[in-house]
């Protein structure tokens, strides 16, 4: 019996194993990294053991450590949660070895599943279906696209598709780099990329006893970088005969490696309809919530239990009830290449509505770093029907309060009202096809209410004796426009790279009131909140201030703005063709022979940064020389760092081009 766990991990997943063995009685145990010492998951623990380092080379994969940490808490067993060592075989026996009661499959079948070649090959003995595997060694022009994966690790890190041939070498040892750097394993193998493809896959629920359950699928299409989005249960669209087919594939799965506990079996379902064999999850999936909402079950329960020994509660699992939708809310920038975002995480609140769940590891005043996934939290809404859920989940999100780094928050909302996902037609190009809709320039109207209302809002915060005092008496008045005052400005920068606006407004007796703005009557205008009529419509403004940075939330949206100056300071320039880090990280290379006096051309890699498991290429503006070069590999940078400056060459120089900006490469990992 269990009676006291160390979860090896961080974040939303460990708070959500704690949720549960807080329900069944059973002691939690955190480990943390330096980075994580004032985390979610380590306040919310019994105990706590430190892993010294901040790296999770240092910490979060140092089986070592961590098995050590289980044994000096006095725990008696370790649960991986996802990513980090959730799927490594040598730390799964090291647990047992040192007595250790492992949450999670059988050693044998961790091995038999870690490497994707080799879980191919076990698929195919098994009769389940497959995509024929291609040598890139002679892959020709026919062959193409193709995917390159990493054989011992999933979630996009070290995964390329190849659109032209005489790319596949270089795609093949960047893809190899990253997957040894993530996994430790730099094997790689292709496979054909399919086109217009439907992530779809299945929850398995397996005990020592001969019970496999599969819980229904998930369609997990909408992804970026080749990491889930948005997921749903059930997979909508399909018919009977495939959703059993893809059940029977994996349960056989399952069956052939002797499976225990929790796992998923991936499958890629064609536009024509055709499954094929992705691979299998040997733990629990980061969308694991929207199984568990449908069928009324707790997945982490199953997994005590069933390592502990007992069977599953019955020969076949409850009957399901439903839709269930979940998004993940990430710090990043969609409109910036998905860039991603740190900070300090002011507020994360959402309405409180029936059939929402939300799971994360962050809470306002939590600091989001750059060590780890950008993934704040994971919102689910669990209705009758599909189209309930879907308008469920974009309500709740749009009323959210997440105060702090740019979130794909509104990309969220327009990706579940987007006709495409609507009608269930769904393939992971989604994003490609669709993301200059998704992430549109912004709304200049909605933009001008909301900075009118912040502009209100502190001047009615500086009347009544300080910015942030909201116990002021609400000024209310009818039309304002005979009350002569001389106007005052406020300036703004909306967020994020939206424009400046100014704001006119001029103080009087009754309080602040907009300049010259016809259409515009004021009804009430408070340090936190403002009430507008605008041409006949009342909109109400909630205004929350966070030093210069101030948030305006709406019912139809939020908006976020820096107060500046009246003056812009001279200083704040950069020299011309300056690269400047978009984000804290570390410089982990540099292109060979990069050095002041390199000719350079434009769009050419000349610095690789690495922030949040994601690297980043930061490329040359125009093609010129280097005039100065201040990054190094190993130096860790601030935001807004100079690099490197580029001197850009005469205009009549041969191949003088403008470059596009610095972009994002997709390698990150499923990790917390």
């Amino acid at each position: 019996m269990i009676t006291s766990l160390l979860v090896a991990n961080r974040g939303e997943i460990a708070c959500r194993i704690f949720r549960t063995c807080r329900a069944l009685g059973i002691t939690t145990v955190a480990v943390y990294s330096d980075a994580d010492a004032a985390a979610l998951h380590v306040r919310e623990a019994d105990l706590a053991v430190r892993l010294p380092g901040a790296t999770p080379a240092d910490t979060y994969l140092r089986g070592d450590l961590v098995v050590a940490a289980a044994l000096a808490a006095g725990a008696d067993a370790v649960h991986p949660g996802y990513g980090f060592l959730s799927e490594n075989a040598s730390f799964a026996a090291a647990v047992q070895d040192a007595g250790l009661l492992w949450v999670g499959p059988p050693v044998k079948a961790i091995e038999q599943m870690a490497s994707k070649t080799r879980a191919k090959e076990l698929m195919a003995a098994a009769e389940v279906p497959l995509l024929a595997p291609v040598d890139p060694a002679t892959a020709t022009g026919a062959d193409l696209p193709l995917l390159l994966k990493a054989a011992a690790g999933g979630g996009g890190r070290g995964m390329r598709i190849v659109r032209e041939l005489e790319a596949l070498p270089a795609e093949l040892t960047a893809a190899r780099a990253e997957a040894e750097s993530a996994f430790g394993d730099g094997e790689v193998f292709a496979e054909p990329y399919v086109e217009r493809g439907r992530h779809v896959e299945v929850q398995v629920m397996a005990d020592d006893h001969g019970t496999v359950w599969a819980l229904g699928t998930r369609d997990c299409s909408l992804q970026r970088r080749h990491q889930k989005v948005v997921e749903e249960a059930p997979a909508p669209g399909l018919g009977e005969e495939l959703r059993t087919r893809l059940h029977e594939a994996a349960v056989a799965a399952a069956r052939a490696v002797g499976y225990r506990g929790a796992g998923t079996v991936e499958f890629l379902v064609s536009a024509e309809g055709r499954p094929y064999f992705l691979e299998m999850n040997t733990r629990l999936q980061v969308e694991h919530p929207v199984t568990e909402v449908v069928f009324g079950l707790d997945l982490v329960a199953l997994q005590l239990r069933t390592a502990e020994g007992e069977p599953l509660p019955a020969a076949a699992p409850p009957a399901p009830e439903g839709h269930a939708v979940e998004a993940r809310l990430y710090a990043e920038d969609p409109a910036h290449d998905w860039r991603p975002q740190t900070g300090l995480l002011h507020a994360l609140d959402l309405p409180g509505e029936p059939g929402v769940r939300l799971d994360t590891g962050y809470t306002g005043g939590d600091t989001i770093g750059v060590h780890y996934d950008p993934m704040l939290a994971k919102v689910v809404a669990h209705a009758a029907t599909r189209t309930e859920a879907v308008r469920l989940l974009a309500r709740v999100l749009e009323r959210a309060r997440v105060h702090g780094p740019v979130t794909n928050r509104d990309l969220l909302v327009r990706s579940l009202r987007h006709p495409d996902f609507l009608a269930a037609r769904l393939d992971t190009g989604f994003y490609e096809r669709h993301l200059p809709t998704l992430a549109p320039a912004p709304d200049e109207e909605a933009v001008r209410r909301a900075a009118l209302a912040a502009a209100l809002a502190d001047a009615a915060a500086r009347t009544a004796g300080g910015a942030g005092e909201s116990a002021a008496v609400p000024a209310r008045f009818g039309a304002w426009r005979n009350l002569p005052s001389q106007s005052q400005t406020k300036r703004y920068r909306a967020e994020p790279d939206a424009g400046e606006y100014e704001v006119a407004y001029r103080a009087t007796r009754t309080g602040p009131v907009p300049h010259d703005a016809p259409g515009i009557r004021v009804v009430e205008v408070r340090p936190d909140r403002v009430t507008l009529e605008l041409d006949g419509v009342v909109r109400r403004f909630a205004v929350t201030a966070h030093g210069d940075r101030v948030y305006v939330d709406t019912a139809d949206g939020s908006h976020t703005f820096t107060a500046l100056p009246r003056f812009t300071d001279p200083a704040t320039r950069s020299e011309p063709g300056s690269l400047l880090a978009p984000m804290p990280g570390t410089v982990v290379r540099l292109a060979e022979g990069l050095a002041p006096g390199a000719a350079v051309e434009a769009g050419q890699p000349l610095i690789w940064l690495e922030a949040m498991k994601m690297e980043h290429r930061i490329l040359a503006p125009a093609a010129g020389t280097v005039t100065a070069l201040h990054a190094a590999p190993g130096l860790q940078v601030e935001v807004g760092a100079l690099l490197a400056v580029v001197q850009e060459a005469p205009q009549d120089t041969p191949h003088a081009q403008e470059a596009p900006p610095a972009q994002d490469t997709p390698q990150e990992e499923p990790q917390p």
